[in-house]
């Protein structure tokens, strides 16, 4: 008892009769420290006492499917900074390959009792992924935010880039160029942005060959690969689902023997961080990371107060940023 007194009052700042005063409901304790006891606790790791345990702790779980790719670490820093300032404390969530699923994440934030949970990119994307663990989450009454774009009737609101608005822009700027054989490169096809941003490929297109269509898994490796089977099938521009799969598309070009941007023209999606960096620098299309990140807070600070947030999406406007990938289409 001594120790837990001693290193929540290290952590808060505070002396430790403070601490204890919270913690056996003393008065002569003001809320905001009282708040920041029960958070420490929470953060160390130590359960509440029993009368304190129907609070809903100031933690917020913000649940990532990764760190590899650059454009979720950003999420993090812009979520993160923006609950910070409302008094209440992230608490990082990253799935591994083999390791704890989304599912057990929630059930440990359930264990902690979170007053809300911020996804991004993660299995409510997937049309074939298991969902139950969302709607144990409404069961509950927990406040949700979703980052980008969900499958159908989960119920919590969300914030996403426009995939469709994106490809347009994607597309009108190769079709300048000269571009006619556009290929698209996406994700798995059970991947709701992917399937948005293939409907307006098509609509935009007007007549979208299907073998001008390539999936892969959001790495490297796998633009690489899916990237190798367009190059095969002629196209001369590449629209890619991420910036990873735009790297691995530039890695196929050259490892064919192709120039990027002369030979094969290359867009990625996110413009994440150090796409000005590569070799060629990256044109991509640009999610509005800080206005996304803080309308999800902000969502899910509504909730949390007890105002009544609708299960609507809000959409957010990409933006193309041209640089060294792209270049006007060869002539054959």
């Amino acid at each position: 008892m001594t120790r837990r007194l001693a290193e929540v009052a290290k952590k808060v700042g505070v002396s430790e009769a403070t601490v204890s005063r919270v913690l056996n409901g003393k008065p002569g304790v003001s809320d905001a420290t009282r708040q920041a006891v029960l958070t420490a606790l929470d953060v160390l790791g130590y359960e509440r006492p029993t009368q304190l345990r129907g609070e809903r702790a100031r933690l917020v779980g913000l649940v990532l499917p990764e760190l590899q790719n650059p454009i979720f670490p950003a999420f993090a820093e812009v979520i993160g900074g923006a609950l910070a300032q409302l008094g209440l404390t992230p608490v990082l969530c990253t799935q591994t390959k083999g390791g704890v699923s989304e599912a057990d994440y929630v059930e440990l934030l359930l264990q902690q009792q979170v007053s809300g949970v911020v996804f991004a990119g993660g299995l409510y994307a997937q049309a074939d992924a298991p969902h139950d663990h969302y709607r144990l989450l409404a069961a509950r009454n927990i406040p949700v935010v979703l980052v980008n774009a969900a499958i159908e009737h989960l119920g919590f609101p969300g914030v996403s880039c426009d995939d469709a608005v994106a490809v347009e822009q994607a597309w009108r700027h190769l079709a300048s160029l000269g571009h006619e054989r556009i290929g698209l490169l996406l994700g798995p096809g059970d991947h709701i942005p992917s399937a948005r941003k293939l409907a307006a490929a098509r609509a935009v297109a007007g007549d979208l060959p299907e073998e001008f269509v390539a999936r892969a898994i959001f790495s490297l490796e796998g633009g690489h690969a899916a990237a190798s089977r367009l190059l095969d099938r002629g196209v001369t521009g590449i629209i890619c689902a991420s910036d990873p799969l735009a790297l691995g598309a530039v890695r196929a070009a050259r490892r064919k023997g192709y120039d990027v941007p002369g030979r094969v023209s290359v867009v990625g999606y996110d413009d994440s961080a150090f796409m000005n960096c590569t070799e060629p620098p990256l044109t991509t299309v640009r999610q509005p990371i800080e206005a996304m990140g803080r309308a999800a807070v902000e969502l899910l600070n509504a909730q949390i107060g007890g105002t009544a947030v609708p299960a609507e999406e809000l959409l957010f406007e990409p933006e193309l940023v041209v640089r060294g990938s792209t270049a006007r289409a060869p002539r054959d």
